[in-house]
Parts: structure tokens; C-alpha cells; sequence
């Protein structure tokens, strides 16, 4: 994910007892304004403009003959096939007169054709062309649906990074409701400037699909329905129904077990590295010890139980991200592009750990020689590695998750815990103390506890709503706090066995398992239900014109 400025890594507040001050927040992939609000957009007319009205013609439909895209060879050439385009945003829409900012969008409109629909991408938190190059779902249905493709950057995100270098001084204007309302300003803006009145329907994942469910319930009138993948809506203090801190453990664990088709010692090994390296770390000779068995660089500090705990910490996120990217297949969606991972890797990677180990210190060693190449498939993606470094993956993953981590503590504070007994890592309870003074060490804020679900709504939103699809995957941890039932017949929940994390928005191939193309052809089914309710309510409001 390009962008011209390096944010700072994060520098937290020291740790309490507790685990979930080790780092602010869970992002969630690596994928949504108060109720009624005058909100301060640029003005525009011609809001009801016909689809009948004279359309661009670099967005008119391929002719005969042209190639068309597939699985197989789309990839390759997506960006060819749009515009990188910018609008001058307002960075607060509820101020009148505030300043502006550049947000960067595509435009894909070789299969549009009149009396078809817009597919919007309600962008998220890295750069969109990450999203525009793996959303499949929106590619592969463009033809069937006449379809427009436009892909909306988040703002502080990708190439929409206001102030420059100087971003960081002005955080307050990142927001899940200054975010939403970019959105709405865009497809109003869009709709008026090519003078088309057309469907809506809103894709994202992760905390992508968390925006686009909070912009169906925020802003019906603007999308006409949204395929929320693996979203955590459900993360969140102050619900009806309080939800499981360990969840998210809980379900990587699973990934991780026999049950999920890993090497049945994969869990208890798992579970036995983590007193190994506390124990290793109590001595200077076990401290040399560790590092050479974990193949961690000569300058990575060991010196204090802290380091120790930062090193777990550091491992433990391996896990979560190849559980959310046990995809059936290679995929570059989880490492941001920037190298692949193999097909099923929590399964590669527990492969590593199917032996069985002695308890004596150097059958303790050789479990963490195992464990390094665990790990590796995750942090050696790229396979180039000679030693470990405790840090992310590339740059742009650290300076994407600067972002994210305000974005937790000033709306979406989720913590996540572990045990050692339900899952496979160790007892960390929840530690609200530690993780506010952090939000206050790096950000000067506190961490807002309940404001997700008081802005937003939680269960009682579901049960007004409409027009949503939620679909989750049992591999993918996100599935622990997502929507797994249905509310009515609009918003609706899709299992999706054997899956990972918004894998239904990929693009289709041969190894995919047959719950998900159940589950694209279910989503499918309410996009042309959606579609075909926008054009029969145009048609009455014709016939009430005078």
C-alpha cells in the first residue's frame, strides 16, 4: 500500500497484568454518522436523473468480441480496466467550512450498460487496491448485473492521507461517521455527474463489512443493500448479549486443530511453546538459547520479561492471520500483496509441529526449532528471511495499523482475551486500565468502551434493518463476534463451511468448497432482489410525475 509519508510504529504504554494492552487493537483483515444529521456536502443538482440520460461512453458496455474477464485472467489486468480518480472530500462533514482533503477512488465501467446497477467497495482500512484486485464477487457478477465498479478509498488510507507528513497532529478527522458520509457524498456526486439513477449495492469485508452494514441502517436511501463479509459487528460493550472476549482465540485454536484438518499435535504444542519461552527467558544463557531456537535476530532485545511477553505476543498474531488466511488456495490478500501465503497455511504451519517432544530442555528447544518454521509461514512468507524481526510484515502493514489502532480506541473498542484452557495460547484476561493507558500514551484519548454500540445499535439494529447479507466462515476467527443468524428475510446470515476470512468476496476457483458457492449464489439471489425493487419503485414514482 504506497503512500508518500512512513507513520511512526506505534510506541505503547507499558504493560499490566492482562493481555490485551500488548497491542491496541485487532485489525481485521487484512477488509459504515449520527441518525439524522445535517451533513455539510458539496451541493448538487440533478439528484433524480434518469438512467435514460446520456451516459459516458467510456462506461457503455464492451462490444462484441472483447475479451471477457475471468478468474483466470482478470487479475492481472484490473487496474487497466478502471480510472484512479481523486475528489475533494470535506474532512468534517457536520462543520460547515472545514478544511478538505484528496479521496482517491476507482471508476471500472466497461460492463456498465443502462438499466444496471453500481457495485460500490465501502473501502477500509488499507490501500483500495488491495480490495480492488481480490474482490471477485463484484468482477465475476459485472457482466450479469450491467454493473458500474467503483472502489472508495478510505480517508488516512492508501493514497487519501490528509496533512501529508503532518497527518498525525490531525487525527480527530478519522472516523466511522466522517468515513460514511465520504461514501454517501461520493455516490451522490458520482450519480449527479453522469446523470444516472441506478441501484446501489454496497461489498466489503472485516471492518469493511462492519462500514457497509452501518451505511445500509445510516444512509438506506443512498445503498440499496450490502454483502457484508466476516464482520465483527457484534465486538462491541453495552450489547444485549455480551459477547465472548475469547472468541476470537477460540476460533483460531479450532483452525488449528484436527477438527480443521491441521496435524493433531499442532494445539498442545502450540500450548507447550509458551511456558518454554518464559521459562528460557528467566536466564542470560536461556535467553541465548531461546533466540537461537526461534531464529530471532542478534539485535532483538531479551533482557526483561517484558521482551519475553512482547515476543509471544508477536508470535501469537502469526496465528490469528493465518487463521483468518486458511484460504484453499495460495493467496496474497493477507500479507497486503506483498508475498503469498500457501494454500491452507495454518495447516502448512502446524505441519511443522506434528511430532511429539520430550519434556527435557532439549526436547524443549527442538519443539521451538519446530515452532520457528511454524511461525515462518506466516512471518517468512516472502522466504528470503535469515532471521526474525519483531515486527510487521512490511512498512505499509505498521503504518496502516497506526490508523487503525486511533480507530480502536475512538470507536472500536473490541479487546480480545485468551486462556490457555479454551484455546491454545495463554491466560491473558482483559485488562481495561492497561489498554486506555495506552489509547492515552500514544494517542491522548481515552478509549471509548461502549460507543460502538450506542452510535450504531448492535442486535436491536439488526432487528430493524434490511437489506444486508452477512456471510462468516468457520476458520476465520472474525466469525466469533459476526452475525450468524438470520433477523428476517432481508438480513441474513450465511455459514459458510470450511471458510475463511471474506472468502466469499475472492475470486472463484476450482478448490473452492461447495458451502461457498452455496453461499455466493444465496448472495446473488438478494443483489438481483435488491436490483429488481429499486427499478419497480422508479417505475410507480413515474407514474406519479404530473
Amino acid at each position: 500500500m504506497p503512500s508518500e509519508e512512513k507513520i511512526p510504529i506505534l510506541l505503547l504504554a507499558e504493560n499490566e497484568e492482562g493481555s490485551t494492552a500488548g497491542r491496541l487493537g485487532r485489525r481485521y483483515g487484512f477488509a459504515v454518522v449520527v441518525s439524522v444529521a445535517i451533513v455539510s456536502v458539496v451541493f448538487l443538482v440533478g439528484l433524480n436523473a434518469s438512467a435514460s440520460s446520456k451516459i459516458p461512453d467510456k462506461f457503455l458496455a464492451r462490444t462484441e468480441g472483447d475479451s471477457v474477464l475471468n478468474a483466470q485472467t482478470m487479475q492481472g489486468n484490473l487496474l487497466a480496466q478502471c480510472d484512479e480518480k481523486f475528489f475533494t472530500q470535506t474532512l468534517d462533514h457536520f462543520d460547515v467550512g472545514a478544511p478538505t482533503y484528496q479521496q482517491r477512488y476507482f471508476v471500472c465501467g466497461n460492463h456498465f450498460r443502462p438499466g444496471g446497477v453500481m457495485f460500490f467497495y465501502v473501502g477500509n482500512e488499507a490501500d483500495v487496491e488491495l480490495y480492488l484486485n481480490h474482490t471477485g464477487l463484484m468482477w465475476e457478477n459485472a457482466d450479469e448485473f450491467g454493473a458500474m465498479l467503483v472502489f472508495a478509498e478510505h480517508r488516512y488510507f492508501g493514497k487519501s492521507v490528509p496533512f501529508g507528513k503532518d497527518v498525525t497532529k490531525h487525527m480527530k478527522y478519522l472516523s466511522t461517521e466522517q468515513t460514511l458520509a465520504d461514501y454517501a457524498v461520493l455516490i451522490t456526486y458520482l450519480k449527479n455527474e453522469w446523470k444516472l439513477d441506478i441501484p446501489v449495492i454496497g461489498f466489503g469485508g472485516s471492518y469493511g463489512g462492519m462500514l457497509g452494514s452501518w451505511f445500509r441502517m445510516k444512509y438506506p436511501h443512498i445503498v440499496d443493500g450490502v454483502i457484508a463479509a466476516s464482520a465483527p459487528i457484534l465486538s462491541y460493550f453495552g450489547d444485549e448479549v455480551p459477547h465472548d472476549l475469547g472468541g476470537y482465540s477460540q476460533v483460531t485454536t479450532f483452525t488449528a486443530s484436527a477438527a480443521a484438518g491441521s496435524a493433531e499435535n499442532c494445539v498442545p504444542n502450540v500450548r507447550r511453546a509458551w511456558p518454554a519461552m518464559k521459562t528460557l527467558g528467566k536466564t542470560s544463557d536461556g535467553r541465548s538459547k531461546l533466540k537461537r531456537a526461534l531464529s530471532l535476530c542478534d539485535d532483538i532485545p531479551l533482557d526483561t520479561e517484558e521482551d519475553i511477553d512482547a515476543l509471544m505476543e508477536w508470535a501469537r498474531d502469526s496465528f490469528y492471520s493465518m487463521a483468518m488466511g486458511n484460504y484453499p488456495y495460495p493467496s496474497s490478500y493477507i500479507m497486503n500483496g506483498v508475498s503469498v501465503l500457501p494454500s491452507y497455511p495454518m495447516r502448512v504451519a502446524c505441519s511443522h509441529l506434528r511430532d511429539t517432544f520430550d519434556e527435557a530442555e532439549e526436547g524443549e528447544l527442538e519443539l521451538l526449532r519446530a515452532f520457528s518454521k511454524t511461525i515462518g509461514v506466516y512471518y517468512n512468507s516472502t522466504r528470503d528471511k535469515e532471521c526474525f524481526q519483531l515486527s510487521a510484515p512490511s512498512d505499509e502493514d505498521a503504518m496502516d495499523s497506526n490508523f487503525w489502532d486511533y480507530l480502536y480506541c475512538a470507536e472500536l473498542y473490541g479487546p480480545t482475551t485468551t486462556d490457555g484452557v479454551k484455546d491454545m495460547f495463554w491466560s491473558a484476561p482483559w485488562n481495561f486500565t492497561a489498554d486506555n493507558a495506552n489509547c492515552h500514551a500514544v494517542f491522548g484519548i481515552d478509549a471509548r468502551i461502549m460507543w460502538s454500540t450506542v452510535h450504531y445499535g448492535g442486535r436491536r439494529f439488526l432487528e430493524v434493518a434490511s437489506n444486508i447479507v452477512f456471510s462468516n466462515g468457520n476458520y476465520d476467527p472474525c466469525s466469533a463476534t459476526g452475525v450468524l443468524r438470520n433477523y428476517s428475510d432481508s438480513v441474513v446470515a450465511v455459514h459458510i463451511e470450511g471458510g475463511a476470512h471474506h472468502l466469499n468476496l475472492m475470486f472463484s476457483n476450482p478448490l473452492d468448497p461447495e458451502p461457498l458457492k452455496a453461499a455466493r449464489a444465496t448472495e446473488t439471489q438478494h443483489m438481483h432482489k435488491w436490483m429488481s425493487e429499486f427499478y419497480a419503485r422508479k417505475a410507480v414514482l413515474e407514474t406519479e410525475k404530473p
